[in-house]
């Protein structure tokens, strides 16, 4: 059964596209069958993390009927799947983003998973995304802007019945600034299934068009996200020896 789950914020720039690439990556590496879809067709992302930004034929040309679905999927050096979107403006042009629900439809027993890379804001091309998808895990950061957005887009889905798997707390630092799981469980009403931690070398993994679990299986982002990938597919997550002995580590130097 092909689950189409939707990553989404109703604000840009919390890390919707780093969650999707590496959560790709890490299903694949819990052995699922994995389609990563760029649905940001206006401020398009997905296809650069995975180093596929000027790919030949995109999401655009398939929802303007010039190429098949299997002619814009690319097969990733890392096992899974992607459908990149045009970073090109002009590739927007005569493009129907209603028709979006046709290619998860088209997609469908395809893959054991099919992540979707949602467009910030609540317009037509998120809303397109969200009728496309069947479940949504919604991405805020642990900020009063950030969260009020994430509930705007919770309050989209339930009026269009979709399932909301529960949230993401990313860039989390732990400061007191920052908005608690608790108080973001109580404004959102869902579940915070996993809250990744602020990580330095997120950005340089970015840079390197390569997943944090494998530029650094071991930083605190990967752990947190393949936990959460682990949560996703029903199995129990098991910490590597390496992990636990670091963490044992750190505990006896901090008590001194």
């Amino acid at each position: 059964m092909t689950r189409t789950i939707l990553i989404t914020s109703g604000k840009g720039g919390v890390g919707k596209t780093t969650l999707t690439s590496n959560l790709a990556y890490a299903l694949t590496q819990l052995g699922e069958n994995v389609i990563a879809v760029d649905a940001n067709l206006t401020t398009p992302n997905l296809g650069m993390h995975f180093g596929m930004h000027l790919a030949p034929r995109t999401l655009q040309d398939v929802l303007k009927g010039n190429v098949r679905l299997e002619q814009a999927m690319y097969n990733h050096p890392y096992g899974f799947r992607v459908i990149p979107a045009s970073m090109f403006t002009k590739d927007l042009e005569g493009v129907d983003v209603g028709k979006l629900q046709n290619v998860t439809l088209g997609l469908t027993g395809k893959a054991d998973y099919v992540l979707l890379d949602c467009a910030a804001g609540l317009g037509r091309e998120a809303t397109s995304a969200v009728a496309a998808a069947d479940e949504m895990l919604i991405v805020t950061n642990p900020d009063l802007p950030s969260v009020a957005d994430a509930l705007k887009t919770a309050e989209v889905a339930r009026r269009m019945n979709k399932s909301i798997i529960g949230v993401v707390i990313n860039r989390s630092t732990g400061g007191k600034h920052e908005l608690g799981i608790n108080a973001i469980k109580e404004i959102l009403e869902l579940p915070v299934i996993a809250s990744i931690p602020e990580d330095r070398l997120v950005a340089e993994s970015i840079s390197a068009k390569r997943p944090i679990m494998d530029y650094a299986s071991d930083s605190p982002a990967a752990v947190e996200i393949l936990k959460l990938a682990s949560k996703l597919s029903g199995r129990t997550y098991v910490e590597s020896k390496k992990n636990a002995g670091m963490l044992r580590r750190l505990i006896a130097w901090m008590k001194g």
